[in-house]
């Protein structure tokens, strides 16, 4: 299940498409530090953007933990959505790509790692939810759901990305989550072997 994933766009150009999807967007806390980064992992901070209670097609952009305790100290990073309505804590994960992870190649000891993208989309959004932790202070987790075409090759469950139209959808909790989670058609997601890399073709 996914414990990785990336995010490379700057948070100038996020917050431009989201005010083309007339989606208001605020920043409470300024705006947060977004490097480029290939690999965004389990209890690292990163940007997501929350729903704003009583507000239609509104989010706040907040930077805030990857998962939080849960039974025995492991940490929540991902939660399973099936027969869950999320009537509130509902938001949007900033990302470009996630990974999943394989048996090794042939010869080799690491897993197998694969990027997987949105075709036609520079970034997306993950579904997740949020909430506040006594220990762990707010942090937010990843929504699963049973595995589309795209990921069933390399995993029995995923998470679930969402395409722009979607989004405001999720933020809303007046909108049933079934009516939003679920899996995008097969050739939606493009996968690509990061480790090993792949052989350049002989010319």
């Amino acid at each position: 299940m996914c414990n990785d994933y990336r995010l490379e766009v700057d948070i100038a150009s996020i917050a431009e498409d989201f005010d083309n999807l007339k989606i208001k967007i605020s920043m409470p806390e300024g705006t947060p530090n977004v490097p480029a980064r290939e690999d965004i992992k389990i209890s690292d901070t990163a940007p997501i953007v929350r729903s704003v209670e009583g507000e239609r097609r509104a989010g706040e952009v907040v930077n805030r933990k990857w998962s939080w305790p849960g039974q025995g100290g492991r940490p929540v990073y991902n939660f399973r959505s099936e027969g869950r309505e999320f009537t509130s804590g509902r938001c949007l994960i900033l990302a470009d790509g996630f990974y999943e992870f394989t048996d090794p190649q042939p010869g080799q000891k690491r897993k197998t790692k694969w990027l997987f993208t949105m075709n036609d989309h520079d970034w997306f959004c993950i579904a997740g939810i949020w909430r506040s932790h006594p220990q762990a202070g707010e942090a937010f987790t990843m929504l699963t759901m049973e595995p589309g075409e795209d990921v069933r090759p390399y995993h029995h469950r995923q998470i679930i990305p969402l395409k722009r139209d979607q989004w405001a959808d999720w933020l809303d909790p007046s909108v049933p989550a079934s009516d939003v989670l679920t899996a995008l058609p097969k050739g939606t997601l493009t996968v690509t072997r990061v480790f090993p890399p792949s052989e350049p073709a002989l010319l």
